[in-house]
C-alpha cells in the first residue's frame, strides 16, 4: 500500500481562532478542512490555537515538541489511505490538571488568546457533558462543583461555559466586539445549548453581561461527522511501517462531513471551497446524523460491549446485529425527521453500515459507551417520545435502554468486568446496590430518573414495559435471547 502523501502548508503564526477541547476528534475533522482550505487558497490568517482542557498534558507538549505537525491517517477501507501532515495548529496550551494537581498551567494565556481582537471564532469539541447542561431540560447543572467553583471564581474558569464567560467579559469591558462561538459537539441546537450555557453562567457573574452575550454573540449550530476511533498500538504501528514515527498521528475514515449555519460576523475562512455545507438551517442534518448515526452506534455500543464484542466493526459484521442497526434506523429513527427534499434515508442508512463496516477502524466500543446519561436523550429519547405519543411502537429503544441499564453494572453478560465511565457512574452504581437482584425495580428506578429518561416517556406503559422485558431476557437469556424477543415484536 503506498498512501498519498501531503504536506502541510506554512503557516504564519497569525491566529484567527481558538479551539477549546485538543482532542483526536478536532485533530482529524476541523483542523483537517482548515489545512485543506489554507493549502488551496494560501490564506494563513486562520491559524488556530487549540486548548486542552482535561488532565493529559502530554499532548500539548507532544505538539509543542514537533512544531505542531502531525499526521492524519484517513482510510477508505484497509488498501486505500491518505496521509495528511497538518499544520494549521499554530499554538497549544493546557489548563486542566496537571500531575501534580494544579490547575490552569496555561490558562491566563489562553484567556488572553481569547479576548485578543485577533480572534473572531472560537470553536470547541468538548463532548456533551462538557457543557455542564441537564440533558433532559438543556439548564445548566449550576450545582455541579466544576460550575460552582467557575461562579465563585469568575476570573480562574477550569469549564468551557467558565472559559467563554470570562473571555467574553473581558471583550466586553475593552469594547472588542464578541467572537462567534462554534459548537461542534453531537449535540442537538448545538449552538442554542451552547448560548444557554454561556448565558445562565453569566447571569451568576453579572446580568448586564448575559443581556449583551445572549443579543450580541453569535452562537451558529453545526453537524460533524467523521469516525476518529481512539489511537491504538496496532494503529501506530502500521504508520511507522509506512515510515510516520508520529506519537500526536490520528487514524480516521476517508469520509467526513460539516454543515455549518452561517452566521459569522466578525468573518470566517471560505469553508464551503472545501465542502463544507454553510446553511442557513442545521437542525435536519444535525438531527438525522445524532438519530441515525450516533443512535446506531449507542445501540450497538451497548449491546456488543455485553456480549463481549470489541469494535464496531466485529459488531457490524455479525448478520443479528447488522440487521438490528438497520430496523432502527429505518423503522425508529428515520420516521421522526423532517428532512428537505431529495434526502435518502434508506440511502443514508445503507452507507452508515458500509462505513461502520471500514476493515482498517478499530473503533471500540466502549469508547462509544462513554457518557451515555447525557448522550442517549438526544440519540433516542426525544424522537422516541414523539413516537410514543403517536401510538407508535419503539421496540429497538426499548431494547438498547435494557441493555444500557445492564451495561451500567460494570460487567458484561460473560462475566468480564470494565469501567462504566460516565459523569452519573456513582449515582448507577448506587442504583444498583439498592435494588441489587430485584431487576424490576432496578429498571423503573433507571427510568425514573428525569434528568435522563422524559417524563412523557417514562410514564408511557407501552414502553416502560417493553424495556422490563428486554432487560429481563437479557439476563437470563442473554443477547440471543433479546433479539429473537425483538424478531417476533
Amino acid at each position: 500500500m503506498t498512501p498519498q502523501h501531503i504536506e502541510a502548508k506554512p503557516g504564519s503564526g497569525r491566529i484567527g481562532i481558538v479551539h477549546l477541547g485538543l482532542g483526536a476528534f478536532h485533530r482529524a475533522h476541523q483542523a483537517v478542512y482548515l489545512e485543506r482550505y489554507r493549502q488551496r487558497s494560501g490564506d494563513v490568517d486562520w491559524g488556530v490555537c487549540s486548548a486542552n482542557l482535561r488532565s493529559s498534558i502530554g499532548l500539548v507538549d507532544g505538539l509543542a515538541a514537533a512544531g505542531y505537525r502531525y499526521h492524519v491517517a484517513e482510510y477508505a477501507d484497509s488498501q486505500h489511505l491518505a496521509l495528511r501532515e497538518i499544520g494549521v495548529i499554530e499554538e497549544a496550551l493546557f489548563t486542566g490538571r496537571d500531575s501534580a494537581g494544579n490547575w490552569g498551567r496555561d490558562r491566563e494565556a489562553l484567556l488572553a488568546r481569547m479576548a485578543s481582537a485577533d480572534t473572531r471564532i472560537v470553536t470547541l469539541t468538548v463532548t456533551e457533558k462538557g457543557y455542564f447542561l441537564n440533558p433532559a431540560s438543556g439548564d445548566l447543572k449550576s450545582d455541579d462543583p466544576m460550575i460552582a467553583g467557575d461562579i465563585a471564581s469568575p476570573r480562574q474558569p477550569r469549564t468551557a461555559p467558565g472559559l467563554l464567560v470570562e473571555a467574553l467579559a473581558r471583550r466586553h469591558e475593552a469594547s472588542i466586539a464578541p467572537f462567534t462561538v462554534l459548537s461542534c459537539d453531537n449535540m442537538p441546537d448545538n449552538g442554542k445549548r451552547t448560548r444557554q450555557a454561556v448565558v445562565q453562567l453569566a447571569e451568576h457573574r453579572d446580568p448586564a453581561l448575559a443581556r449583551w452575550i445572549a443579543n450580541d454573540v453569535a452562537f451558529p449550530c453545526s453537524m460533524v461527522d467523521r469516525i476518529v476511533p481512539a489511537m491504538t498500538d496496532a494503529d501506530f504501528e502500521r504508520l511507522a511501517a509506512l515510515g510516520v514515527n508520529d506519537a500526536n498521528a490520528v487514524v480516521c475514515e476517508a469520509f467526513s462531513q460539516w454543515v455549518v449555519e452561517d452566521c459569522f460576523p466578525m468573518g470566517r475562512p471560505s469553508w464551503e471551497a472545501e465542502g463544507v455545507e454553510m446553511v442557513a438551517d442545521v437542525a435536519p442534518f444535525e438531527t438525522m446524523k445524532l438519530r441515525m448515526l450516533n443512535g446506531s452506534h449507542s445501540l450497538l455500543a451497548y449491546l456488543g460491549a455485553l456480549a463481549g464484542i470489541e469494535t464496531v466493526f466485529d459488531g457490524v459484521n455479525q448478520p443479528d446485529l447488522r440487521a438490528l442497526l438497520r430496523r432502527y434506523m429505518l423503522e425508529e429513527a428515520a420516521p421522526t425527521l423532517d428532512m428537505p427534499d431529495g434526502v435518502d434515508l434508506t440511502g443514508y442508512a445503507d452507507s452508515l453500515l458500509e462505513r461502520f463496516g471500514n476493515d482498517s477502524l478499530r473503533h471500540r466500543l466502549q469508547q462509544i459507551a462513554m457518557d451515555g446519561s447525557q448522550k442517549l436523550p438526544q440519540r433516542w429519547l426525544t424522537g422516541t417520545l414523539a413516537r410514543a405519543n403517536a401510538g407508535q411502537a419503539s421496540p429497538c429503544v426499548a431494547l438498547g435502554m435494557a441493555a444500557w441499564i445492564r451495561y451500567t453494572v460494570g460487567e458484561d453478560l460473560l462475566g468480564s468486568g470494565y469501567a462504566v465511565d460516565d459523569p452519573m457512574a456513582k449515582r448507577f452504581a448506587e442504583l444498583h446496590c439498592k435494588h441489587g437482584l430485584d431487576a424490576a425495580a432496578l429498571v423503573t428506578a433507571f427510568l425514573a430518573m428525569d434528568d435522563i429518561v422524559p417524563s412523557g416517556l417514562a410514564a408511557d406503559s407501552a414502553f416502560t414495559k417493553a424495556v422490563h422485558t428486554f432487560y429481563q431476557t437479557l439476563i437470563q437469556d442473554g443477547l440471543a435471547g433479546a433479539l429473537a424477543v425483538l424478531e417476533r415484536s
